[in-house]
């Protein structure tokens, strides 16, 4: 008799497939995951969560479909005769130079150009194109580091970048910490404090990664603060990345200082230093997945562009957005509008928020707020732990229905910071959200002040 065979096991799959620092346990991610299972809708589903965890620009969206509705050859291409100016199915769908067309490289730079109003310059060969700044971060990490090495990055910071930055490369990240009490910015010594935190660890340091403006804070950097930070990375020789990402949604004063315009009067640091720019954000167009590498290196130009390959971006993205960027008129109406828009949606966000007895830290840039609700979290007598800040977001989420971020999924050493976006939503349903908000701190005032039965 033959014996029946035992079912093989499953055969192993990579230690990247399998490795833990994709980082989607996080909370932040959980949130997401909430909102998915039970969405809100005005009609349909009026308890259901809001999405304030997605930091997303639609503020603007129509002046997009207003440019598509006057321009259709822009995103067309029925039956295009060849030599007519409007690209046919033909020109969209054969084989392109994996470095991107020339004509949108160059609308790219232009349009880089003007979000930072003419102060910096940007070459159309030096952009490198690729598949959303998730892409352009990580692309930049595989060619500065190695596995095992680590990239320095200022706190809070995105929580997808321990996702981004480490999970494929084999890349860490060793935390700059920085606090409340001179809002956020990072200091020498904090920088100094991470690197040799690194240094103990046996572990090399790459280089810097700031993201200016920031992601979760809505600021931007002071010019001095960046100055201080190019002299660090000169001095350890390692490199520095600058996400820019939101760097057409400055919408108050301080203006941006972009780090490009810093190399224009430091040319001795120009070869360690790494731009990052995307259109998710600023021209609200994530879907798309359009990002950019711009490098001062030459050697770091070539590798992008040979591992660019891998994170192409489709030929009818790149023809319709270069027909648009090009427009000049139309991209500074936009940048304009978009900024009064954001800079309004951000003003109404804080004073809802005021209105309920919640502070938010003073931003000017960005699709959010960073909202300080530490004070809930002190009630015990004793210093607020990240546990704290972990309970009062679950009640967040599940009672009062707001996906909002919690600071420690961004690597925020304060307990009781919050990331809130304002522009992924309607304003009757963010004034839904802030009323939800002002119910919920009635009630905790109301708890907290009643008096004790003996």
């Amino acid at each position: 008799m033959v014996g029946k065979l035992l079912p093989a096991a499953s055969p192993a799959l990579s230690h990247v497939a399998t490795s833990g620092s994709h980082g989607e346990d996080s909370p932040y991610f959980a949130g997401w995951r909430a909102y998915d299972d039970d969405p809100y809708d005005a009609v349909s589903n009026p308890t259901g969560v809001i999405q304030m965890g997605l930091a997303e620009n639609q503020v603007s969206f129509d002046l997009l479909e207003g440019f598509l509705r006057e321009h259709p050859e822009a995103a067309g291409w029925g039956g295009a005769a060849a030599g007519s100016g409007v690209a046919s199915f033909r020109d969209n769908a054969l084989f392109q130079d994996y470095h991107g067309l020339k004509t949108f490289r160059k609308a790219m730079a232009s349009f880089m150009e003007k979000i930072r109003g003419g102060k910096a310059r940007f070459d159309p060969d030096r952009i490198v194109l690729t598949a959303g700044a998730t892409a352009a971060n990580e692309l930049l990490t595989f060619i500065l580091a190695n596995p095992g090495d680590v990239l320095l990055i200022p706190t809070p910071y995105y929580p997808g970048f321990d996702r981004d930055l480490r999970w494929r490369t084999g890349v860490n990240i060793v935390p700059v910490h920085c606090h409340s009490a001179n809002g956020f910015q990072v200091t020498v010594a904090a920088l100094e404090a991470a690197y040799e935190e690194a240094t103990a660890a046996g572990m090399r340091a790459a280089g810097v990664l700031l993201t200016n403006p920031s992601n979760p804070l809505g600021t931007t950097m002071e010019r001095s603060v960046l100055e201080d930070v190019l002299d660090f990375v000169v001095r350890k020789n390692i490199h520095l990345i600058s996400d820019e990402i939101y760097s057409g949604s400055v919408f108050a004063a301080p203006d941006l200082v972009s780090l490009a315009e810093l190399v224009v009067s430091r040319p001795d640091v120009a070869e360690r230093v790494h731009i990052v720019y995307s259109l998710s954000k600023d021209l609200g167009l994530p879907g798309f997945r359009v990002g950019v590498v711009y490098s001062y290196n030459d050697a770091v130009v070539t590798t992008a562009r040979r591992m660019s390959s891998f994170t192409l971006v489709s030929s009818q993205t790149q023809k319709t957005l270069a027909a648009m960027l090009s427009d000049d008129a139309f991209a500074l109406e936009y940048i304009r509008t978009n900024r009064e828009r954001l800079r309004a949606r951000h003003d109404h966000m804080v004073a809802g928020l005021a209105r309920a007895g919640v502070p938010c830290l003073g931003g000017n840039a960005g699709l959010f707020v960073w909202m300080d609700m530490r004070r809930l979290l002190q009630g015990r007598g004793d210093e607020a732990t990240v546990a704290d800040e972990l309970r009062l977001w679950d009640l967040m989420l599940h009672e009062v229905k707001l996906n909002i971020s919690p600071g420690s999924s961004c690597h925020c050493s304060e307990p009781g910071w919050f990331r809130v976006c304002f522009a992924n939503m309607s304003l009757d349903t963010l004034d839904v959200a802030l009323a939800r908000m002002g119910s919920f701190m009635d009630r905790w005032n109301k708890a907290t002040t009643q008096p004790k039965e003996h």
